[in-house]
């Protein structure tokens, strides 16, 4: 979440009928997959700054639950973590009995990971369900095995009837909302499993690493907000082990835990992930920091990224791992994640003449240019970390986002993106769709040049929601540089307004696979839809 207010450290500071299902329901409860997470029930969060030993008695145990990622028509990711050195393994079948399982011996899993694995999975048949489970065993004696894990995805089809839902948001455990057992946890992630998505697209900020979670906060009615607390939720993050510690933390929800268990994931990251607003080489004048460097913070929280999330992004040139990819998901759909973090500028005021650095770096650039020209499939989602025309402050002078609250021609790091709107157009590339969250309310907005100073683009629409399970802020104001007009908002007056006084949002899209027609519902938990938009393939102006 980018309100220059995040910088504060507790949940006081002020930043911001279901569908049927087009497929067969999953099962309601996965044999055993919550057997093995019990020890994390929501009473027993203190276990989780609990570090494995070697020593420890029993047999290998993966409380933290599964994860399946990055999935297509052919192949995917699956994840776990173990309280202790374990070697993965992983089966797939067809079936639940698991008659005729094929096996995938994963890595051995030990401290230079945090004890977490992820095991690739391919040659996958497409379009079907898929039953996995994840069994760790002692590396000194394989005949030491725990209790299996079980999770099931759907791979991508590649008959275009098949049809793709999915759903998306994100921003989660952020302004001090965190996981709050008097309401059940994170209870908007059983909403969104009883809808049967394909996947969850993430749309960044997983984790607010400069986010303390007090253990209660007293509401404005004098209600109290009770949450769950571990000793990496204290304090802000710096070393390693706190921003590990984070990532664990949505993982003591056992609501995330059945979530991903059933729905597999596309996840990328924003800011919170390291901290408010962070841009590559800035010096931090923050009393809460000993560590003032954020190439440092990023680096730990990257490596942490990647050890609890599933993703198929190979690793970059000169870079360790990178964000950034496309996941393929048939004939209908390509996702394309963006990291508007990692190659940014410096937050300025947003008002140069020439900038080709940008919010995604040239090579990014030049790479989303590339991989859309190659793309066949009817829709193409950009999953960008932030939305395009909503103006989205770095305190009194400096811009976060990408609008500058100019309404006029491009400057600053509008030039990059009017120079991809252009090219999108020139190549006439048909069917994209911007997906985003980070704003901490929901919106609709339509693009268009004949409301616009930059003139040389195709129409289009963008569409946020969020947050998950973080405070609501009020309604972002619009630049009209690229024309956008705002179809819907729900946004509130308040700031920072918690899931107890407004219900968590998210976004739901829908393609039908005999038309080809795209639905967006907006929705926010307890099944009302906000908002529906319908688009046609293939159509420009719509």
């Amino acid at each position: 979440m980018s309100h220059n207010p995040g910088n504060t450290s507790s949940a006081s500071s002020s930043s911001p009928a279901a569908d049927v299902p087009k497929a067969p329901a999953r099962r309601s409860v996965l044999r055993g997959s919550l057997a093995a997470s019990a020890v994390l029930a929501l009473p027993g969060a203190a276990l989780a700054g609990a570090a494995p030993a070697q020593a420890l008695p029993g047999r290998p145990r993966a409380a933290w639950g599964v994860q399946a990622g990055d999935v297509t028509s052919s192949s995917g990711l699956v994840w776990v973590r173990s309280d202790r050195p374990a070697r993965m393994i992983v089966e797939t079948s067809a079936t639940e009995s698991f008659r005729r399982a094929r096996s995938w011996h994963g890595p051995l899993l030990g401290p230079g990971t945090d004890f977490t694995g992820t095991v690739p999975l391919r040659g996958l048949p497409a379009g079907e369900q898929v039953h996995y489970r994840v069994t760790l065993a002692d590396p000194e004696d394989p005949r030491r095995t725990g209790e299996p894990v079980y999770g099931t995805f759907r791979t991508a089809p590649t008959r275009r009837r098949q049809g793709v839902r999915f759903v998306w948001s994100g921003d989660i455990a952020g302004q001090g909302w965190g996981i709050n057992p008097d309401i059940g946890g994170f209870t908007v992630y059983d909403e969104m499993r009883r809808l049967n998505p394909d996947f969850f697209l993430c749309s960044g900020d997983t984790i607010y690493a400069d986010g303390v979670i007090e253990p209660s906060v007293t509401l404005p009615d004098g209600r109290i907000w009770r949450n769950i607390t571990t000793p990496e939720k204290a304090k802000v993050a710096e070393t390693l082990a706190e921003y590990r510690g984070n990532f664990r933390y949505n993982l003591l929800d056992a609501n995330v835990r059945k979530f991903n268990s059933e729905v597999p994931s596309i996840t990328q990251w924003d800011d919170h992930e390291v901290r408010n607003n962070w841009y590559p080489g800035q010096i931090l004048d923050d009393v809460r920091y000993t560590e003032k460097n954020v190439d440092v913070l990023a680096a730990r929280s990257t490596q942490a990224f990647h050890e609890y999330f599933p993703i198929s992004a190979s690793p970059a040139r000169g870079a360790d791992r990178r964000v950034h990819r496309v996941v393929n998901h048939g004939p209908l759909l390509d996702v394309f994640v963006l990291d508007m973090r990692t190659y940014r500028n410096a937050n300025s005021p947003g008002r140069q003449t020439d900038d080709t650095n940008g919010i995604l770096g040239a090579e990014q650039l030049a790479w989303l240019k590339r991989e859309l020209s190659r793309s066949r499939a009817v829709w193409k989602v950009i999953a960008a970390d932030m939305p395009i025309g909503l103006v989205v402050p770095d305190g009194t002078a400096n811009i976060e986002a990408i609008a500058q609250g100019d309404p006029g021609a491009p400057l600053g790091r509008e030039l990059q993106i009017a120079e991809l709107l252009r090219y999108i157009k020139h190549q006439r590339i048909t069917g994209t769709l911007w997906l985003t969250a980070d704003v901490h309310h929901t919106s609709a907005q339509h693009y268009t040049p004949e409301r616009a100073a930059f003139k040389d683009f195709a129409p289009f629409w963008e569409f946020v929601s969020g947050p998950i399970a973080a405070g609501q802020f009020p309604a972002s104001k619009l630049d009209d540089t690229f024309g956008p007009d705002r179809a819907f908002v729900k946004a509130p007056q308040g700031q920072n307004l918690s899931p107890m006084e407004v219900p968590p949002l998210f976004g739901e899209v829908d393609i039908d696979g005999a038309s080809g027609e795209l639905t967006v519902r907006l929705r926010e938990e307890g099944g009302t839809v906000l908002f529906t938009k319908v688009l046609q393939p293939g159509k420009v102006g719509q």
